[in-house]
């Protein structure tokens, strides 16, 4: 019978970079909410997130300070290392959210620590992981982690897009800002996929190797088509004017693909864990669920609205509910895998 991979616990040392996508699948539920007009649960939605946010940024400082060995192994690890792009995406969501609740000055600066971010670790982490690396093929190593790149560029073109209103002296920067990041990510998610594909034909394709990440192949595409649905919203620049078009045409395309994905995905967590029987046990990839799910429900009423789908929108507004329903479940686990962690680890010790 195949076994689970290890599970990393949530201290300092062993903290998983992908940890940020809880505040992901969060805060992206705070703003599926907003859209319902669910305005009291849309706050405590953001104020988890934003508490989530501080406590991980607080855990990954002491990490740099005291663990940097463990910390460097991750970046050099091409299997781990995309993960770390999920502050970029949290960082970005978060500043969405307030920018719904009004919170523009916080936002604003959350999106100058995404973008620098964004740019940093989009030149360091393929280096460091990928192109820096002796071992080949590093495509052996290519899994549903590396579409987060993906996410954490659109992410930023996200906040530029729901700012650029609001900063009528900061719209020609917010204009450029937006349409640049979302192009950078729609190549980066044709790039990820050719290299994922050819990982998944070339190379054997165990049961323990396909991980919930897969899962983000359609949550990058869903933050895409929210993007885009905010670029074709923006005020006329030379800029969106150039692409509005082409991005509410692509913004359709990519949501039938996206809708089309999600049976596939269903498909091998049932062959994984249903036929070839690997254990059901928590860990911080959960959390690469749920940012999708509640990702594809928002980008549903963004895109309805925009290109006047009606359908694509009703989709969107019932689809919040499997979102919600996915983070109660991720919730239950993670709270349920540190009290039996606890339990476990004096019971070794004696």
């Amino acid at each position: 019978m195949a076994t689970a991979p290890p599970q990393r616990r949530l201290t300092p040392e062993h903290l998983s970079p992908g940890y940020f996508a809880f505040v992901m699948g969060t805060g992206i539920l705070s703003i599926g909410a907003s859209q319902r007009g669910w305005a009291l649960l849309s706050t405590v939605f953001l104020a988890v997130a934003v508490v989530g946010l501080a406590v991980l940024v607080g855990l990954n400082v002491w990490r740099f300070l005291a663990f940097r060995e463990a910390l460097g192994r991750d970046l050099r690890d091409p299997a781990q290392a995309f993960l770390s792009f999920t502050f970029v995406a949290a960082v970005n969501v978060v500043a969405s959210a307030l920018a719904g609740f009004g919170a523009f000055g916080a936002s604003s600066a959350l999106l100058v620590v995404g973008s620098v971010s964004w740019l940093v670790l989009g030149y360091a982490i393929p280096w460091a992981a990928v192109l820096g690396r002796v071992e080949r093929p590093v495509t052996s190593a290519a899994n549903g982690t590396w579409f987060i790149c993906v996410v954490a560029s659109q992410s930023v073109a996200l906040v530029s897009a729901t700012l650029e209103p609001q900063l009528p002296e900061a719209r020609e920067v917010l204009a450029v800002l937006a349409v640049f990041a979302w192009s950078v990510g729609l190549a980066l998610y044709v790039a990820v996929a050719i290299l994922v594909a050819y990982r998944m034909l070339a190379f054997a394709l165990e049961p323990e190797d396909l991980t919930p990440a897969y899962w983000v192949s359609m949550g990058a595409l869903a933050i895409t088509i929210v993007a885009g649905s905010r670029i074709v919203e923006m005020h006329s620049t030379p800029m969106v004017d150039a692409v509005r078009g082409l991005v509410a045409g692509v913004a359709v395309v990519l949501w039938c693909f996206a809708t089309w994905l999600i049976p596939a995905l269903a498909a091998g967590g049932i062959w994984r864990h249903v036929v070839k029987r690997v254990p059901l046990a928590y860990d911080s990839t959960w959390w690469s669920i749920v940012f999708p799910l509640g990702m594809y429900a928002v980008a549903g009423m963004y895109l309805g609205r925009a290109d006047r789908l009606p359908i694509v929108a009703w989709i969107g507004e019932q689809w919040i509910w499997i979102g919600m329903a996915s983070w109660a479940v991720a919730c239950g686990a993670m709270g349920w895998s540190w009290v039996a962690g606890r339990r476990r680890r004096p019971s070794l010790a004696a």
